[in-house]
């Protein structure tokens, strides 16, 4: 299969699968709401507002992407990340695409998805776990973001 199918294919089931949620809440599914649902199904990692809006070819009036982005977080279907710019970024949640982690360039910002195999997941949450209790916490779930610098920025 082509990158491209691939990339529609994971956009259609994201579309029906925000549909049927956003249906069981009493909400409109719109042609906004469904472009950034497709929008954020393909992309590398999670979107700033100016990103998704440029990423969605500006078909989305901003002032029409911000209360869509509010509405879909409010729903559950997009998590918000902050970034230490403080650049509010949105991905589609977990519940859609699976558990993943974050590498994050301390230079320009970018953010990619990363997922780990299995054994290293079991551990990660192994440490985190220890850690909470430690603090008397118990865990809900967990997300880390890896800093670094991306091969852009990276020096050569």
């Amino acid at each position: 299969m082509q990158a491209w199918q691939a990339d529609r294919a994971e956009a259609d089931r994201a579309e029906q699968a925000v549909g049927v949620h956003l249906r069981s809440r009493g909400a409109r599914f719109t042609a906004a709401r469904r472009l950034v649902v497709r929008t954020l199904a393909v992309a590398a990692g999670p979107l700033g507002a100016a990103d998704l809006h440029r990423a969605a070819r500006r078909r989305i009036p901003l002032s029409s992407l911000y209360r869509t982005l509010a509405v879909l977080e409010e729903a559950g279907v997009l998590a918000r990340e902050h970034h230490a710019t403080g650049v509010a970024r949105f991905e589609l949640a977990e519940w859609l695409t699976g558990h993943h982690h974050h590498l994050v360039c301390a230079s320009c910002g970018e953010v990619a998805d990363v997922a780990v195999d299995p054994e290293t997941e079991r551990t990660i949450t192994g440490l985190v776990e220890q850690v909470a209790r430690g603090a008397g916490y118990r865990t809900t779930g967990h997300r880390i973001d890896i800093e670094g610098l991306c091969p852009a920025c990276r020096p050569r």
